[in-house]
């Protein structure tokens, strides 16, 4: 069984940046593909940002494009999110996703294409 957990969430002004941070307990986390999603009151679970298990290609929502980025470092079996020029509409609980093989392009998107979840971590972005 995987475990995750997210760090980093808080409240910040419009603006300002967050690092989350998900910690994974698994042997083979180099072996993971890694995603971000979000989801927001009354809002459908959203992609944020995917990478491949070496972290040489990364996916982004074009929400977030230009402003997050995803990184992992598999010695430390940790993913990171770091969101920098953050607004109001950002505001959302973030979850972190783990699947133990790769996925095809077209397929890095869709929650139900992950197997492990983390409990979420709130971000809190105030105009």
């Amino acid at each position: 069984q995987v475990q995750l957990v997210e760090s980093g969430g808080g409240l910040v002004q419009a603006g300002g940046s967050l690092r989350l941070s998900c910690a994974a307990s698994v042997r083979t986390f180099s072996s993971y593909t890694m995603g971000w999603f979000r989801q927001a009151p009354g809002k459908e679970r959203e992609f944020v940002a995917a990478i491949t298990w070496s972290g040489g290609t990364t996916y982004y929502a074009d929400s977030v494009n230009g402003r997050f980025t995803i990184s992992r470092g598999n010695a430390k079996n940790t993913m990171y999110l770091q969101m920098n020029s953050l607004k109001p509409e950002d505001t959302a609980v973030y979850y972190c996703a783990a699947r133990p093989d790769p996925l095809n392009s077209g397929n890095y998107y869709y929650p139900r294409r992950y197997n492990f979840w983390g409990q979420g971590t709130q971000v809190t972005v105030s105009s």
